[in-house]
């Protein structure tokens, strides 16, 4: 597996292990990324932004499509204080950038820059509704088109070929992606080889959050980082083993930050 190529800031950001591969963190903090996404949407160059959290370092370590898809992605940020801690355990520090606070910013800069927004969601009815709540936001915005794919979706099937063709004729410089990992993130992958002057960002539940479809934490959590919890306990069945499976790798995790910090001395 090829890593993530780095996006102007240098070799020296975090890494992780994910079994026989590698994946990097390739922006440090969520101005660089912004300067970064403004200015490709000025020039219409494409690019596809990951949010790396401990979900998807389990995910990557046993799901080779999602590795593969993963390495097509030149922005990659920390989404995720584990991924922030374990960061400065290396001695590279980052800043945390979450991929749901992270619609509206795009957004504003898609409109900016003259370039329409597509939105493919987990069901229309969210995506029309945060549209709607986005372009009444955002002065200029405009939403070339929304989709929301049958259930289960299969990011390499027909209909994800279908769904490529309607996207590459929307006229969309900016695709907005939220359909969950790693759905999303290898159609993003597809979505920046067949449209690479398009911009391709997977935002998880930004877009649920946006159509009032899931609530956010209360800031008061998202200040004392324990947003997890509060997700944890509006939906257990779902996110509980997730986060149980999250936890059981980060000990390895810390221990190579630890020694990869130590080798660096």
């Amino acid at each position: 597996m090829r890593r993530a190529a780095r996006a102007d800031a240098g070799d020296d950001l975090m890494e992780f292990d994910v079994g026989p591969g590698r994946i990097g963190i390739t922006v440090p903090d969520r101005e660089s990324l912004l300067a970064i996404i403004g200015a490709r949407l000025e020039a219409g160059e494409g690019f596809a932004l990951a949010t790396t959290n401990v979900d998807h370092l389990e995910k990557l370590r046993s799901d080779a499509c999602f590795r593969e898809a993963y390495a097509a992605h030149d922005l990659v940020v920390a989404d995720g204080n584990p991924i922030v801690w374990l960061a400065r355990l290396a001695g590279k520090p980052v800043s945390l950038v979450t991929g749901s606070d992270l619609v509206r910013p795009l957004c504003r800069l898609a409109a900016s820059s003259g370039r329409a927004v597509a939105i493919i969601a987990g069901t229309r009815e969210t995506g029309e509704e945060a549209g709607r709540r986005l372009k009444a936001e955002i002065p200029g915005l405009r939403v070339a088109m929304v989709e929301a794919p049958g259930f289960p979706f299969d990011p390499e099937g027909a209909e994800a070929d279908a769904l490529l063709d309607r996207l590459a004729g929307s006229g969309a410089g900016l695709c907005l992606l939220a359909l969950g990992a790693p759905r999303q993130e290898i159609l993003a992958a597809r979505v920046r080889r067949r449209c690479p002057k398009m911009g391709v960002a997977s935002v998880g539940a930004g877009i649920d959050f946006i159509a009032g479809r899931q609530r956010r934490a209360p800031r008061l959590m998202r200040t004392a980082r324990i947003e997890w919890l509060w997700r944890a306990a509006l939906s257990p069945r779902r996110l509980g083993p997730r986060y149980l499976q999250g936890a059981m790798i980060l000990p390895g995790h810390a221990w190579r930050a630890l020694s990869s910090r130590s080798r660096t001395r």
